[in-house]
């Protein structure tokens, strides 16, 4: 059975639905998945063996690209770390607003860091503007688990 392993920040739920869909999308497809919140983890779960690394964040911020208050000291230590990302797949998702100028900058930032990482970025992410929609999350989920 393949495992795989979905952080992410959320301040006002929609994140957390996209992670809890991505979450059901995975399991009908027979991974075993474990749904971390990042504010209770951290980034050591990056050490440990999955097949497949998700991470999601909302972004705010107008003048600049902000994560999620929570994402933002994991994502500052994992990227950081010296943990060997090499040979790992990730998808990276988020939630935004098209009227702000970082349109889901933080779904930028992490993919820019699972390439300079060595890690696989096993497709394009997912950026949702406003609230979210199951049917488009699990479009894309069925397109990162054709891709890995």
């Amino acid at each position: 059975m393949n495992k795989a392993l979905i952080i992410y920040g959320s301040s006002t739920g929609n994140t957390e639905f996209t992670a809890e869909t991505i979450e059901s999308a995975l399991s009908e497809k027979g991974y075993d998945v474990t749904l971390a919140d990042v504010s209770k983890t951290d980034v050591d779960m990056l050490k440990e063996k999955y097949d497949l690394y998700l991470l999601g964040s909302s972004t705010w911020g107008e003048d600049e690209i902000e994560f999620q208050e929570d994402f933002q000291p994991f994502y500052e230590e994992m990227a950081s770390s010296q943990t060997p990302m090499d040979g790992k797949s990730f998808a990276i998702f988020g939630c935004g607003d098209s009227s702000y100028t970082y349109f889901c900058g933080a779904v930028d930032v992490l993919e820019d860091w699972v390439q300079k990482s060595g890690a696989t970025l096993v497709c394009k992410g997912l950026r949702i503007d406003g609230e979210p929609e199951e049917a488009e999350i699990n479009e894309w989920t069925q397109e990162v688990t054709n891709a890995v």
